[in-house]
């Protein structure tokens, strides 16, 4: 029997979801519990934290890229534990219009597969017994979500705790815990979302803050005695092959959007990963027989990146023989240049035609299906892929060689293609899996 779990959720992003489960992740495990965490939605930033809070990995459960055999070798790896926690992505309902391998990417799929119950994190402000009409929303949405209880956030006054209460007492909702006005344990942000686990110096005082301000308002026992066990779900577990034998792997601040299941499949399945720092003007390992630049913020380290010479030269004499792939700030880094914020035109390293600019911003997000128009690493023509785009750059000059037909999550073409230049090659999509 796998351990029983919750998801941590909430109306909208923005209202205390990630304080909500580091705190928690951080005294469960003061009282000597293993707690498992987990992720849903296509996230690369958070499971970062909740290693650092939990210390355990944590890795993404996406019911749009995943199939159902992928989930459950993803949700066995919670075996041994004595709790699962996973922290759900903007609201709990909250998907694309059109289902994908096995749902729509929602929190709430993720809970129904996993037979979680939910607990809600409510910001309160502005509010008191209305509280309730909306938590009794989320607990009738569904026949099959169940609502464990809330968590009120941004409690005013004692006053206003108690009409809050009095609220959930006549709706028949149970009340885990209410947080006061509190800003110094709210994580800090950035212009991608939250500020990487490497990226933040002071993340285990934040981590320990946390802690102590669920410890003093939330009831952890009534917590936990919600919980309850973790649903196998079994089917064929589809592996994307990794691009080679030895993966020359970039890994510091500048490069770390890579999902944690797609590295831990490639090493399972006899891959050795080789990571080096670009940012250290490192080159990729002599004896890989690919390279692979995952996404990140080299907008932030244009400087840097353009000035590592030894970095940029060894990697354009490893693509003179060898496979080298980018994914987003991967991809930038690999063309000819990259214009940040600013304004000021940084020289990348040339592999690709690729100019991309900061100082013109567009947003681009949602999960992409791209079908490959020639060879990717270990996977030919025609093979189908599962990811996620999110970054502000604009492109500015893109002549290479398209890679794939990209659809967005509706069936819709979208210009970002991807592209190809002898054995190098670059998408703006993060790859989650391979769709079936």
């Amino acid at each position: 029997m796998l351990p029983p779990g919750l998801m941590i959720s909430a109306p909208a992003s923005g209202t205390g979801k990630t304080t909500l489960m580091l705190g928690l992740l951080g005294a469960f495990r003061a009282q000597g519990l293993a707690v498992h965490p987990f992720k849903s939605g296509p996230d690369y930033i958070d499971p970062g934290f909740h290693r650092a809070a939990s210390g355990r990995f944590s890795v993404n459960l996406d019911t749009w890229a995943m199939q159902e055999g992928l989930l459950g070798n993803l949700l066995d790896r919670s075996e041994g534990a004595d709790l699962v926690l996973a922290e759900g992505s903007m609201g709990l309902f909250d998907g694309v219009a059109k289902p994908g391998a096995t749902g729509n990417g929602s929190s709430a799929d993720i809970t129904a597969k996993a037979g979680w119950p939910v607990v809600l994190i409510l910001d309160v402000s502005g509010q008191a017994q209305t509280a309730a009409a909306v938590a009794m929303g989320f607990g009738q949405m569904r026949d099959d979500v169940e609502l464990a209880g809330v968590v009120l956030n941004q409690v005013a006054s004692p006053r206003h705790e108690m009409l809050l209460r009095e609220g959930m007492k006549q709706a028949g909702i149970p009340v885990f815990g209410a947080l006061p006005r509190r800003k110094n344990v709210s994580m800090p942000e950035r212009h991608l979302g939250l500020v990487q686990a490497e990226d933040q110096t002071d993340l285990y005082r934040t981590i320990e803050e946390a802690t102590a301000f669920i410890n003093e308002h939330i009831d952890l026992d009534a917590l936990r005695t919600a919980a309850k066990p973790t649903n196998r779900l079994t089917g064929d577990v589809t592996k994307t092959p990794p691009p080679g034998q030895r993966i020359a792997l970039a890994r510091d601040v500048a490069f770390s959007f890579v999902y944690p299941h797609l590295i831990d499949s490639w090493r399972a399945q006899g891959a050795e990963i080789l990571p080096f720092s670009p940012l250290a003007d490192e080159a990729p390992d002599a004896s890989a027989d690919v390279c692979w630049l995952p996404g990140g913020y080299p907008e932030l380290h244009a400087g840097r990146l353009a000035a590592a010479q030894n970095f940029r030269n060894n990697l354009k004499t490893f693509a003179q023989t060898r496979p080298v792939h980018g994914e987003c700030g991967g991809y930038m880094a690999m063309g000819e240049a990259l214009i940040d914020k600013e304004g000021v035109r940084h020289e990348m390293v040339g592999l690709l035609g690729l100019v991309t600019s900061y100082a013109k911003r567009k947003m681009h997000l949602g999960y992409r299906m791209a079908e490959l128009n020639i060879p990717l690493a270990n996977m030919q023509p025609g093979r189908v892929l599962r990811g996620h785009e999110f970054h502000y750059s604009t492109i500015l000059e893109q002549p290479d060689t398209p890679l794939a037909t990209v659809r967005d999550a509706n069936g819709e073409l979208v210009p970002e293609t991807g592209s190809v230049r002898g054995l190098a090659s670059g998408t703006f999509f993060h790859l989650i899996s391979e769709a079936v």
